[in-house]
């Protein structure tokens, strides 16, 4: 590939105030009373952001179903633009990532939120956009739209808070006493979108903000997923356990990138790790015999079965899982969390191996071990062009992101892998610097 190879890794972490492993906050130091306060994400922001962590990123959901189905991993107790904005005045230079929907929002309002995060954070805000597949019960919609549908309604709502961002130009306000004008008029433009969902005049009502607006994530690996983040975002997330699965898709998508006009090194590619950390091998393994101590194995089976769509309620813990129940659409595709699954039932392993595997990383890539092992593992990944990154999920707070802080990041900032300093002052500099 010709495109410009990055000197160092991009590191973000996942605020998640359970813990990654469904069960960690079973455990007798986690912070489950505190969840959704804001002393907690304070907290892991400020520790973060002294390990010089890139960003920190908030998931989000509408929708109740997950946290009464016992799912911790997507609680939404934080929601993301009030959760930034007071992170916003507690921390100066870590970059704030925030999940908003495209399915039940407009893009004015969005546009206006994440412009004025960009613009109270010095420039460190970042939207991860997402097309919704539940809570419609939430906002009058008897049916979830399809696919396809929510990808185009996502690509035009995107571009129409592009238009805003840029509807005033850099030197619009002026601020002119003796003449009594804040702004220059002829330096603000209607941007006159009408399009498929869509008509929006413009021009926003808020000064362009120092990044002109926030960095644009996305997650999405289906077709339609990849496409909008090809032609959008400049940081993708995305599960890929499997090494040469994910080199693949790498290059791939930089391919895509290209095709759009776009350089290939103007998007970040970082997988999600799950990194169960300590300071020699034994101490890890304890550590993660300790956390599958917790897995409650009753609740598991019925939450996989219902992530799956399939029928496994005949099952033993110790049975193997038929391949052939894993068949559609859901399965086939090589990027879908569905075909991870799969390729487990593949190579025979038992309902309790899988029960295990997804409590601790629902489809990313796991470890144990050491920081150096881990570490290697890592560069690896890098070297090969697997990734330009990783985002790393905490097993359990406050210990598992403890360890990726104190044990992991200096780690890699020893090796050079990553820097040991923010190189500029918003997020968009600093995930660029590195090239």
């Amino acid at each position: 590939m010709s495109d410009t190879r990055r000197r160092h890794m991009v590191l973000t972490m996942f605020l998640h105030p359970a813990g990654y492993h469904n069960y960690s906050w079973r455990g007798p130091d986690s912070r489950a009373e505190d969840w959704g306060r804001l002393d907690l994400i304070a907290d892991l922001a400020k520790r973060a952001e002294a390990a010089k962590i890139d960003a920190v990123f908030f998931a989000d959901t509408t929708s109740a179903g997950p946290v009464l189905g016992g799912d911790t991993k997507v609680l939404g107790v934080y929601e993301p633009i009030t959760s930034m904005s007071a992170l916003a005045g507690l921390t100066k230079d870590i970059g704030l990532i925030g999940t908003a929907s495209t399915t039940f929002n407009l893009p004015y309002n969005v546009a206006r939120q994440f412009q004025g995060l960009d613009t109270l954070s010095g420039g460190r805000a970042g939207w991860n956009i997402v097309t919704s597949w539940i809570g419609n019960e939430n906002f009058g919609i008897d049916e979830m739209p399809d696919g396809p549908e929510r990808y185009r309604r996502a690509n035009e709502f995107v571009d129409v808070c592009r238009k805003l961002w840029r509807s005033w130009d850099a030197d619009a306000v002026i601020a002119d006493r003796e003449s009594g004008r804040w702004i220059e008029p002829s330096r603000l433009h209607a941007i006159d979108h009408d399009g498929e969902y869509f008509k929006v005049r413009g021009p926003i009502n808020m000064p362009r903000s120092p990044q002109t607006g926030p960095v644009l994530v996305q997650a999405g690996s289906s077709g339609p997923g990849i496409e909008l983040g090809a032609t959008y975002a400049e940081l993708i997330y995305t599960a890929q356990p499997i090494l040469a699965k994910s080199i693949d898709f790498y290059a791939n998508y930089k391919e895509i990138v290209k095709s759009k006009g776009r350089r290939a090194d103007e998007v970040c590619i970082i997988p999600g790790i799950l990194p169960i950390i300590g300071r020699t091998e034994a101490e890890a393994e304890e550590y993660a015999a300790e956390l599958e101590s917790w897995i409650d194995y009753p609740h598991a089976k019925a939450q996989l079965q219902s992530s799956l769509g399939i029928d496994i309620s005949d099952l033993d813990y110790d049975d193997s899982v038929p391949v052939e129940r894993f068949e559609g659409a859901a399965f086939n595709t090589p990027t879908s969390r569905g075909a991870i699954f799969r390729a487990q039932a593949e190579a025979g392993k038992t309902l309790r191996e899988m029960i295990r595997a997804s409590a601790k990383a629902s489809g990313h890539q796991w470890i144990v071990g050491s920081a150096s092992r881990v570490a290697d593992l890592m560069l690896d990944w890098f070297e090969r062009r697997a990734c330009d990154g990783f985002n790393l999920n905490a097993p359990s707070l406050p210990e598992g992101y403890h360890r990726i802080l104190d044990l992991l990041v200096p780690e890699l900032q020893e090796r050079g892998l990553f820097h040991d300093e923010y190189a500029g002052g918003t997020l968009r500099e600093n995930l660029a610097a590195g090239r």
